[in-house]
């Protein structure tokens, strides 16, 4: 971006690019940050740069919760609002289902914690899924699904607007079964994902967004602590300035080091709690059952004690109280912070492990993080605040973020980022994968003539690679069909509990054909190895791009022979790269390396390492070689130069300067290369997709639940208009003002029409189709225009009339003003004026005509006077009025004739009557310069009259071209 830009003021700037190129297209964007416990949603939209979507009950997070009844959905505050009624049917805290098999460790701990949920084994997948009856049954990413088009239809709400495209936060812990898990949920909710965000990376982004000015070349780390409902993450992440090939220096954020635990959070702690407070309830025996067998009374505990722990972050004890816990019978206990500490106090001690997690992933201290900032509702609690300073030596926390919003605001800065539709101010995100991924296979080897079988292992991506990244491993010594494994690479960093989580570390198996036909097909040719192209995209998916089988070949030498200025360029074009060297030569080992053609893995680490990175996300070719190109032509430049001087000097005294012959060298042949696409089956080890047809069920199912939801708030809305139409159609019956244009039959008779549809709505209406319900009220509405429709016109008249008659009062003063305009000086004609007269007039006779005639009706039957009508009058008459003043505002001054009078021979004066526009001075014959007397302009017509009629209309400027719609932020 241009200087301007940068040292502007603002934080960012939108600047927007097709501002609504049909009435259908949209161009608002939105985040989701999926939360354990909260859902946040954010927008940008033309003129609401970034925003948090307020939900129906204008809050500005919303409970993540869906109830599932037989009738109908509830989300948000109404699911939880129903959780104590109906706990069984509405779904929380499960997105730890996402992603996993039914025998995971993280899948039995939440059907511990939740015991009223019936959850399966989904035999086609191996998967979780909720089963409310014989032929309901729900898997998560359905749930989910259901969640995310809810929040698309907030935000659509919110924006008045269709949104589609959306990026939604996950956990940077998040493996790739359970990202693809997301996408699948987004997918199956209706949503374009444009990408899955890190949370803490949003987090990230959205701190550095708004100190963009205090970024600059010196580095600076910040240790962002989230603790969250449900897990903890800690992550060290570097700012500064960078330079960009498309944009110049622009502010980076790089991800160094991650550290997290899965199940340190609020709700752990509320769990305790909840399990405590129930102890207490069962030892006080004031009901012979036991309240943890009643899945009614724990989601009561459970919300108690969430309300209790909030409390006792400000206090140092509260009561926990519940009316008609179980069988009627009400609970109340006294709950001290202390209590608290000590029952979670194996929690508080795990607050350090991140922390020592992510300084280790970074490889740096402490006394390089320059500010530790806390996020997630969790660090309220004074215990983890204590624990995590001691763990960090600092003598302060920083908390000038929004702990609750900060990664929604910064996902839907990246949504913008993203989106075609907006431009906003770069800022460079160098996102880190917490799990390394490789690559492995086997081949048979000959070690002194005995063959075996050798398992090799290739680094795809390091622990913390940076990312989206494209890799290539070539294959050397396969001229055969063979398959290899991706697998995750070592995960010694990880605890005996995360391991457990990942279940499967081997994620796919790719089986190749059509190898050895490749190579039968191209056995004259040059083998350059089996080349397997990969990506991690934006979202941190992994995926099997293509696989290509690639020979080269020598090219024919041409028959014509080459002039001396083509052999010399040939021969300088092969000195300096454009023949072949002995990398090019057939490797004996296999490789991985950047896609395209990139520098060495060491060279590679230290672009990495650098602050201003080789960009190679897209295939372009990386720092190092871009450097060693610019060399080898600086170095062909100074060789060729050389060259040059040396032909050009003299030769010995008294010889011929003739140019040297240059020493022939051999020709490098070119190569042609050659690509045949090799077919590749991947079998996914983890956790297998929904299948397609399955996918399509579920599609169809969610969209049925979702019109069915639709139709009941239909009915729902239609049944309340037709009561509220009821109730104050008969009330307004009661008023004055429609008493007086109606007669008593008139009113009894709408009255009883009223209560009619009202006892038929008692009765038989709420159970009406929306469509007669509709029905209902149009007939109601039928029989009561008139009687509105004559209230109406009465309430209109004074205000249209008032106008009418200042209008025609202003109308005649400027005509009368016009015509004293003198002769000479008038721009009107003559018929000009007679139309405005004869509008005037004939406006002024209906006017009065039309009143004398309303007058005269009683004020029960309709009107003659008609406030459309007013308006029409008003509007020719303006228009007639306007259309002379703009001639005025336009016109140009006559210019005044100029009468010369000078003297005849026999004294008498001649006139010289001509026009005068510009005179000249002259020289006197005494050679004195006579100025004329100057032209004196008439006044503007337009002053005159505005002066003379006391009127002020806008002068009409040229309007300026139309710009690009901008929104700014």
């Amino acid at each position: 971006m241009g200087l301007a830009v940068r040292t502007a003021g603002v934080l960012f700037l939108f600047l927007l690019v097709d501002f609504l190129p049909s009435q259908t297209e949209s161009v608002a964007v939105m985040s989701v940050d999926l939360g354990c416990e909260w859902l946040k949603i954010a927008i940008v939209k033309p003129g609401v740069p970034m925003e948090i979507v307020l939900n129906k009950e204008s809050r500005r997070k919303t409970p993540f919760a869906v109830t599932l009844k037989d009738d109908e959905r509830l989300f948000g505050d109404s699911a939880t609002g129903m959780a104590a009624k109906n706990p069984k049917v509405t779904f929380r805290f499960f997105q730890d289902l996402l992603g996993k098999g039914a025998e995971n460790p993280q899948v039995e701990a939440f059907k511990r914690n939740f015991p009223q949920y019936n959850i399966v084994k989904d035999e086609m997948r191996g998967t979780a899924l909720f089963k409310l009856s014989e032929e309901a049954t729900y898997s998560p990413e359905e749930v989910l699904a259901m969640m995310l088009n809810y929040s698309r239809s907030l935000a659509e709400e919110f924006a008045e607007q269709p949104i589609k495209d959306a990026v939604i936060t996950v956990p940077a812990f998040f493996n790739q079964a359970e990202r693809r898990a997301v996408l699948q949920a987004a997918k199956l909710g209706g949503l374009k994902v444009l990408q899955l965000i890190n949370d803490n990376t949003a987090v990230a982004l959205n701190y550095g967004v708004f100190r963009r000015k205090d970024i600059n070349s010196t580095a600076q780390n910040i240790m962002f602590y989230d603790m969250g409902s449900r897990s903890t993450t800690c992550t060290i992440v570097t700012y500064q300035t960078v330079k960009t090939k498309d944009s110049g220096i622009q502010p980076q954020l790089q991800i160094r080091g991650v550290g997290f635990d899965r199940t340190l959070g609020g709700l752990e702690m509320d769990l305790r709690l909840r399990d405590r407070l129930a102890k207490i309830f069962n030892e006080q025996k004031k009901s012979k059952k036991d309240v943890r067998e009643n899945p009614r009374a724990m989601v009561k505990l459970l919300k108690e004690a969430n309300r209790v722990k909030t409390i006792l972050s400000a206090n140092n004890d509260h009561m926990a109280q519940i009316e008609g816990l179980m069988d009627d019978i009400d609970f109340k206990t006294k709950v001290t912070r202390q209590e608290l500490e000590e029952l979670c106090g194996d929690l508080f001690e795990r607050v350090s492990i991140p922390v020592r997690k992510a300084l280790s992933g970074a490889e740096m201290n402490m006394e390089e993080i320059d500010q530790v900032i806390i996020v997630g509702g969790a660090t309220r609690v004074p215990k983890v605040q204590e624990h995590l300073l001691k763990a960090v030596g600092k003598e302060e926390l920083g908390k000038n973020i929004n702990a609750d919003e900060a990664a929604a605001m910064g996902a839907v800065y990246q949504a913008a980022a993203l989106s075609k539709a907006f431009k906003v101010k770069p800022f460079v995100v160098r996102d880190a994968a917490i799990y390394p991924v490789q690559v492995e296979f086997t081949r048979e080897v000959e070690e002194e003539g005995v063959k075996s079988m050798k398992h090799n292992k290739r680094i795809l991506f390091q622990r913390l690679a940076p990312y989206p990244q494209r890799k290539v491993i070539t294959f050397n010594r396969y001229t055969d069909d063979f398959e290899f494994d991706i697998n995750y690479g070592d995960l010694g960093f990880l605890d005996s509990e995360d391991l457990r989580i990942f279940a499967s570390r081997n994620l796919t198996t790719v089986k190749l054909s059509g190898v050895g036909e490749s190579f039968q097909k191209k056995s004259d040719y040059e083998s350059k190895g089996i080349k397997a192209h990969f990506n991690m995209d934006e979202s941190g998916i992994l995926s099997l791009d293509r696989v290509e089988s690639v020979f080269e070949t020598a090219l024919e030498e041409k028959s014509d022979q080459e002039s001396t200025l083509t052999k010399l360029g040939n021969t300088i074009s092969s000195l300096f790269g454009g023949g072949s060297s002995s990398a090019d030569k057939e490797n004996s080992t296999d490789t991985v390396q950047e896609e395209e053609e990139v520098p060495s893995e060491s060279t590679k680490e230290e672009e990495q390492d650098s602050p201003e990175p080789a960009e190679q996300q897209d295939g372009d070719t990386g720092a190092s070689k871009a450097e060693n190109k610019s060399q080898d032509e600086n170095n062909g430049d100074k060789e060729t130069k050389d060259s040059k001087e040396k032909s050009e000097s003299p030769k010995e005294t008294g010889t011929k300067n003739e140019p040297e012959e240059e020493p022939k060298k051999p020709a490098v042949p070119k190569k042609q290369k050659i690509v045949d696409e090799i077919a590749a089956v991947q079998t996914v080890n983890d956790i297998p997709s929904i299948p397609e047809e399955e996918e399509k069920k579920s599609i169809k199912k969610l969209q049925t639940l979702t019109e069915r939801d639709i139709e009941k708030h239909e009915h729902e809305k239609a049944g309340n208009s037709l009561e509220a139409f009821i109730f104050e159609t008969q009330d307004k019956l009661k008023q004055d003002e429609f008493i007086k244009v109606s007669t008593k039959e008139q009113r009894a008779e709408i009255s009883s029409k009223l209560r009619q549809v009202s006892g038929w709505l008692e009765e038989d209406g709420y159970q009406a189709s929306t469509k007669e319900l509709n029905e209902k009220l149009t007939e109601l509405k039928k029989a009561c225009k008139s009687l509105f429709f004559k209230v109406e016109e009465r309430r209109k008249w004074p205000d249209r009339l008032s106008a009418l008659d200042s209008l025609l009062n202003h109308s005649t003063i400027f005509l009368k003003t016009v015509r004293m305009i003198p002769e000479d000086e008038q721009v009107f004609t003559d018929v000009e004026l007679g139309t405005l007269q004869k509008l005037i007039n004939e406006t002024s006779a209906w006017k009065n005509e039309t009143l004398a005639e309303q007058a005269k009706l009683p004020k029960t039957e309709r009107p003659v006077l008609l406030s459309k009508d007013i308006e029409q009058k008003l509007g020719a008459l303006d228009r007639e009025v306007q259309y002379l003043l703009n001639k005025a505002k336009f016109s140009k001054p006559k210019p005044k004739q100029k009468s010369n009078t000078t003297k005849s021979e026999n004294g008498e004066n001649i006139t010289d009557t001509k026009e005068k526009v510009t005179t000249p001075k002259t020289e006197s014959t005494e050679g004195q310069a006579n100025d004329p007397e100057p032209v004196k302009e008439p006044p503007v017509v337009e002053e005159k009259i505005l002066e003379l009629a006391g009127s002020e209309t806008d002068s009409q400027t040229e309007q300026p071209s139309e710009e690009e719609p901008k929104t700014e932020l």
